[in-house]
């Protein structure tokens, strides 16, 4: 099983959405960006490493938010979802096709990868950090 971290980056009323790059699986869709750990790396530096190379984004992992197992037609993953504090950075689309700042009420309006819709339904429905 491939496990694979994934950043929820808060700022104010919104989260951070990226779209995958051209000709990569699922191409185009969107997700919360992260990546795979690295050997002997925690979800913890993964997100702050991945985050780095691919929004030019200095992030924060504040806690857990949801663990998301999805079996793919040629891999099964355990997605591990941060709720992040972004620290410093506009973010620039290195590693991904686009980036959006969105608020709860627009989450329905974008196409996710299928193991990133069950934390886009969660955080449509909690109240803790989108309002």
């Amino acid at each position: 099983m491939l496990v694979v971290a994934a950043a929820i980056i808060l700022d104010k009323d919104k989260v951070l959405i990226a779209q995958r790059e051209a000709g990569s699986n699922m191409e185009f869709r969107w997700e919360f960006p992260g990546g795979k750990l690295e050997e002997n790396e925690t979800p913890e530096q993964a997100l702050i490493r991945e985050i780095k190379e691919e929004l030019n984004m200095i992030i924060e992992p504040v806690e857990i938010y949801k663990a998301v197992r999805h079996k793919y037609k040629d891999k099964d993953i355990l997605l591990l979802a941060y709720i992040c504090r972004l620290l410093h950075g506009e973010g620039k689309p290195i590693e991904c096709n686009d980036f959006k700042w969105v608020a709860k009420e627009q989450l329905s309006l974008y196409e996710y990868t299928l193991a990133d819709v069950d934390i886009v339904e969660k955080l449509k429905n909690d109240n803790r950090y989108l309002n």
